[in-house]
């Protein structure tokens, strides 16, 4: 979307502002001995399964640096990106530091929200990192955050089951249907629990088709050029056949509860629910959780780049405890820990070679397909592009709309969004 020349001087007023006000009132403070104090407010992002280990992470931080306090917060992902917004531009509340999503990053710092950490210390060992992730933390040549996980999607499933069903791990969307069918007749569980209620998971069935939501290059909307009418379809597909089960709402929670019960043998989702499968009951042997490459449409296989970067809030009133806290929570020592608990895929190229990293084999699957993930658009409407395609997603699985209706009345919303777009 184009920014005029007053829309690009609000912004500075506004970052200018925001340093000027802080955060929360707390002065930088670097003693002459170098070490840093005062306060870091942290917003972190990770789900239930996650949180309890980056709290004590984050907390870990005091013990490195005692003349700093760590106020941990942590912030449910759907409302984080809203909270943040209102918090950095009314200049009150902002967190000093946060988890941003990868696709977040364009849009804070379009906005002003974010301190660029080019020379700072936040940037240390740059060298080490994946260059995929590396791409989601640069906006108009400079970096707005440091990497921290990265991820994608895979075909989780219950290996019980497909035994008991007799039946190979699909690697089309074509072979997952036939599968799903035959697990239904054989056993008492659905065959796949396709997530209809969030639209990243729509992105493997775009990918698989041949398409993309824009082409950011050439800036030019993608989505209805005919990839995203089949992807609309092959998911309908799915569901009209009743080879897949699916909710319109509380997909996650529901999706999850039903193959951790056993209740379910495939979904597709990514690393960071792999501790959340292992705590059902179906799974009280890990060894009955696989993880294979989602599956292939007629085009291509593919899955999109996902993860989670370290953001600093220009408005930091303790710019180098900030930094240096960015610093700490994407350090290898950190990736690896987050990795040996949680399974979580570093943006480290060093944390690979630890033994405790390559023994795990969630972790082995999931690094070649991250090297093989799709890169997302980075441009600050990125993440506003999902509503169009949730909505219609809803009308296609559980409404009237036919697929080629749903994908060109995306690619209109996307028109809306992005003026300088053909």
């Amino acid at each position: 979307m184009r920014r005029g020349i007053g829309a690009t001087a609000l912004v500075a007023v506004l970052a200018l502002a925001a340093t000027a006000c802080g955060s929360d009132g707390t002065d930088s403070a670097k003693g002459s001995d170098g070490e840093i104090s005062g306060t870091v407010t942290y917003w972190d992002t990770s789900n239930d399964a996650e949180k309890g280990t980056y709290k004590k992470i984050a907390e870990d931080f005091e013990k490195k640096h005692p003349k700093v306090d760590v106020k941990y917060v942590h912030v449910n992902f759907g409302d984080a990106n809203a909270k943040f917004k209102n918090a950095a531009g009314g200049n009150s509340g902002a967190p000093d530091v946060m988890r941003t999503e990868v696709a977040w990053v364009a849009d804070f710092a379009n906005l002003g929200y974010l301190a660029p950490l080019d020379d700072t210390p936040a940037l240390a060992e740059t060298d080490d990192y994946l260059d995929a992730p590396v791409g989601s933390t640069k906006f108009e040549g400079k970096t707005y955050a440091v990497p921290q996980v990265t991820d994608t999607l895979g075909l989780f499933y219950n290996k019980e089951l497909l035994e008991k069903a007799g039946v190979e791990v699909p690697k089309t969307f074509d072979e997952l249907k036939k599968v799903s069918e035959t697990v239904q007749q054989k056993t008492d569980a659905d065959g796949f629990y396709l997530r209809g209620d969030d639209p990243y998971w729509f992105l493997p069935y775009l990918y698989g088709e041949g398409g993309d939501m824009v082409d950011a290059k050439n800036k030019k909307i993608t989505i209805d050029d005919g990839g995203g009418a089949r992807a609309f379809a092959t998911m309908k597909d799915l569901v009209d056949s009743g080879a897949a089960v699916t909710d319109a709402t509380g997909g996650q929670e529901n999706g999850l509860k039903a193959f951790q019960d056993g209740d379910v043998a495939m979904m597709i989702d990514g690393p960071w629910d792999i501790a959340g499968a292992l705590e059902g009951k179906a799974f009280e042997d890990s060894a009955n959780l696989g993880v294979a490459a989602v599956p292939a449409g007629s085009k291509a296989q593919g899955a999109p780049q996902g993860g989670w970067n370290l953001s600093v809030y220009a408005g930091s009133a303790n710019l180098d405890a900030a930094y240096e806290f960015a610093k700490y929570m994407s350090s290898a020592e950190v990736q690896q820990r987050t990795t040996e608990e949680l399974s979580l895929l570093p943006t480290r190229a060093s944390v690979y070679e630890e033994k405790s990293v390559q023994d795990d084999t969630m972790v082995q699957f999931f690094k070649p397909a991250v090297d093989k993930a799709h890169q997302r658009p980075w441009i600050p409407e990125a993440n506003s592009l999902f509503e169009p395609i949730r909505v219609q997603m809803n009308e296609v699985l559980f409404g009237g709309t036919s697929p080629k209706d749903a994908a060109q009345k995306t690619g209109d919303e996307f028109g809306k969004l992005l003026e300088d777009y053909k």
